[in-house]
């Protein structure tokens, strides 16, 4: 197949020659086997070229079979790397299971999802790539190679956020635990503060907490809590919390639009798939008029690093659609930028407006600087390749094991080539 493609947000065209959607994993190893340069497609949802490959081949993941299969004894479903999550999800919640964690879209691909160390939220939860406990790849001859948390150890922990340049992943393995139902609730008009008083006590209320700002004045304008009805926590909900009032109905994040296609709020109890997200799966989004971007730094650093951003609101606010802040646990995965430190994500969703959002990504992350914020694998960033390679300890065994998988470079890009090696 020939033809031009963008991305979900349409801020990017990809540049491959040629675009296949093979429809089983041997036409997927033939394809792999006789080209010089390819990377695999999810559901388009990052914003950046990680997913390009100029001049090569761009293969989809769309049409290989999408089996599950559940392993009750070892606690572990395996799919089909295309498969998104929102219909793992209703498919897992009917065997009775669930995901420790899932994203603000239910519509992101899992291997996609987990190959940038995409995340979720709450200070317990580890990014979504953490459930990952085996793949299933083929490499760079087309052969299939399986690896596995309890057969490769150290090594599996460097394969898993591979940002697509180990082989194309055809098959992932995910621990489960039992199913669970969710609480939302949402308050609004919290006082800045109150937030830096109370950031812990915030952040740790329930299962997953989610702060929303326009950055345009001394509050947070909606703070999200979701809350596992059978583990409840000691916070409890009231009319009021630390100054916040309770929404007296459903809301979308960006206030003024529609909650209709956001999950159920207000206390109303429901499955873990249909409140952990922000919005539902039966929304299908738009090509976004949108671009993002995310940092994640040490949850150390985590009120000074939101001062420093209060501190130029005002040519943040007027690019800015929406900011939402959140938190993730750390993980041993060497490219996830959770890796050994508890982290707060900080998240800006732009006005479709690259030049005007490039002058303010150089600003924010100068000021993020000294509190080691790396950027997010498949959003917008401006900061340079030596900066990036600085911020992961792992990066030189990375590298090596890239080299062991694929030694001719067949799944690097000019994205892998300048962010992780230093080349052009």
């Amino acid at each position: 197949m020939t033809g031009r493609l963008t991305n979900w947000a349409g801020n990017i065209t990809y540049d491959a020659a040629r675009i296949h959607r093979p429809g089983s994993v041997e036409q997927l190893q033939k394809l792999v086997a006789k080209s010089d340069g390819v990377r695999a497609l999810g559901t388009r949802h990052s914003f950046n070229e990680i997913a390009d490959r100029p001049g090569g081949d761009l293969v989809s993941l769309e049409d290989l079979p999408s089996s599950t299969e559940l392993d009750p004894a070892r606690r572990t479903v395996t799919v089909g790397a295309g498969v998104r999550y929102g219909e793992l999800s209703r498919w897992l919640h009917g065997e009775g299971y669930a995901l420790h964690n899932l994203g603000s879209l239910p519509h992101i691909s899992v291997a996609g999802a987990c190959a940038t160390a995409t995340h979720g939220s709450g200070v317990g939860n580890g990014n979504l790539a953490t459930a990952v406990s085996g793949l299933e790849l083929v490499t760079a001859d087309g052969e299939i190679v399986v690896l596995s948390r309890e057969k490769d150890g150290d090594r599996f922990a460097g394969a898993v956020v591979g940002l697509g340049a180990l082989g194309v992943v055809t098959r992932v393995t995910l621990d489960v635990v039992p199913t669970f139902d969710v609480r939302q609730y949402v308050y609004e008009n919290l006082p800045w503060a109150r937030l830096e008083e109370h950031f812990e006590e915030i952040m740790s209320a329930a299962y997953s907490v989610s702060l929303f700002t326009g950055w345009n004045g001394p509050r947070i304008d909606q703070v999200w809590v979701k809350q596992r009805v059978d583990e409840p926590g000691p916070w409890e909900p009231a009319p009021r919390w630390l100054d916040a009032t309770a929404a007296p109905a459903d809301r979308h994040p960006l206030p003024g639009l529609s909650a209709v296609n956001c999950t159920a709020q207000m206390g109303v109890p429901g499955p873990w798939y249909d409140r952990l997200p922000h919005f539902r799966l039966d929304f299908t989004p738009s090509s976004g008029e949108e671009l993002q971007s995310e940092y994640l730094l040490p949850r150390r650093h985590a009120i000074a690093a939101l001062r420093a951003l209060d501190g130029v609101r005002e040519i943040v606010a007027p690019v800015l659609q929406v900011s939402e802040i959140r938190t993730v646990a750390a993980d041993d995965l060497w490219m996830s930028p959770s890796y050994r430190e508890d982290v707060v994500a900080l998240h800006f969703t732009w006005k479709k407006d690259w030049p005007a959002v490039r002058r303010v990504l150089a600003v924010i992350e100068d000021l993020l600087e000294p509190f080691e914020a790396r950027p997010h694998w498949g959003k917008l960033f401006v900061m340079g390749p030596e900066r990036v390679r600085s911020l992961y300890e792992r990066l030189p065994d990375f590298r090596r094991l890239l080299t062991d998988h694929d030694p001719t470079g067949k799944f690097r890009n000019a994205f892998v080539d300048e962010r992780l090696f230093g080349e052009r």
